[in-house]
């Protein structure tokens, strides 16, 4: 199934989640594989509407991308049934999106994990400026990976969804 909703989860969706959800969809604009990506993030334990953070503001700025206007948003069932693809920052946010939504199973993924590489990543909340530059620069990496991921196994499929 080519991928056309993705989900990147994490615990407050102030901090990892955001900068992913910014960075993949210009990721993905860079990347231009011939169709629309919808990327959208929440955290398993969000406060809704709480924006993101100063210094994940800043970071994302730093690269050109404004998360100035994010509004945070629990990770509910009806949500993640959505997705065609969940990222998690961690393998503990993943046990807890299938424990909220089983039937994300086989669509689930940490981040790392989907990448192919790495392991979780890791929360700069509370840390300085540079802490939150490096959890961007290991999200982008990562991030690159999957837009690669997406798009080639998006390409594999003709126009009636089935493996070429």
């Amino acid at each position: 199934m080519r991928v056309e909703r993705v989900l990147l989860v994490c615990t407050g969706n102030t901090c990892r989640s955001p900068m992913a959800e910014a960075l993949l969809r210009h990721l993905w604009s860079e990347a231009n594989p011939g169709w629309t990506l919808t990327v959208q993030s929440a955290g398993t334990w969000a406060l809704p509407g709480m924006g993101a953070s100063r210094n994940a503001v800043e970071a994302m700025r730093r690269k050109g991308l404004d998360l100035s206007q994010h509004k945070a948003q629990p990770a509910a069932p009806e949500l993640l049934a959505q997705a065609d693809l969940v990222l998690t920052m961690t393998a503990h946010h993943k046990e807890q999106v299938l424990a909220a939504a089983p039937s994300t199973q086989g669509r689930v993924f940490t981040l790392a994990e989907f990448a192919g590489s790495g392991a979780d990543v890791p929360d700069p909340f509370g840390g300085s400026l540079a802490d939150y530059e490096r959890t961007a620069e290991t999200l982008e990496q990562l991030l690159k990976r999957v837009v690669e991921r997406i798009a080639k196994e998006g390409k594999s499929e003709d126009e009636s969804g089935h493996r070429v």
